[in-house]
């Protein structure tokens, strides 16, 4: 079954808008985002630029890969929106997002490294199964992937 692009921007904009990572640590819950982090304890929100532009002393190595998986996942989105308006290319949104997704395991096993952290990469399985899902078939029929023969 294919999706017209339309569904397939709202499955890139949720994919956007669930937790790309769960984060426990302690008592406190920590949610990573692709426009930012959520903490719990005390309730706060800080942005993506904010995080990257104006905190940055100190920061481990592993969460920068939540960095690049933003700019891919805005990549993706980008072609999902054009191919609304325009044209899309299913495997640029297909890669980028899947790209996205795959970069989020890095802040995941990097939090998870942690004593007293324990982390959960829901953004991950989201991006995948929307690649799998609302991507794959379209992907499948332009030929560029060989997935083997089905007539036989």
């Amino acid at each position: 079954m294919e999706y017209g692009p339309r569904r397939r921007l709202v499955a890139v904009v949720a994919a956007g808008l669930v937790p790309w990572t769960v984060l426990l640590i302690g008592d406190e819950l920590t949610l990573v985002f692709s426009f930012g982090l959520f903490n719990t304890n005390p309730p706060t929100v800080v942005s993506v630029y904010d995080f990257f532009f104006r905190f940055t002393e100190g920061l481990p190595r592993f969460i920068e890969a939540w960095g690049t998986g933003v700019l891919l996942y805005l990549v993706a989105l980008a072609s999902a929106v054009a191919g609304v308006v325009w044209r899309e290319d299913v495997r640029i949104t297909a890669f980028a997002l899947a790209a996205a997704g795959l970069s989020q395991i890095t802040v995941f096993l990097g939090f998870n490294r942690r004593i007293g952290y324990i982390g959960f990469p829901l953004g991950t399985i989201v991006m995948l199964a929307v690649v799998w899902w609302y991507y794959w078939p379209s992907v499948r029929e332009t030929g560029i992937i060989d997935v083997g023969s089905d007539a036989e």
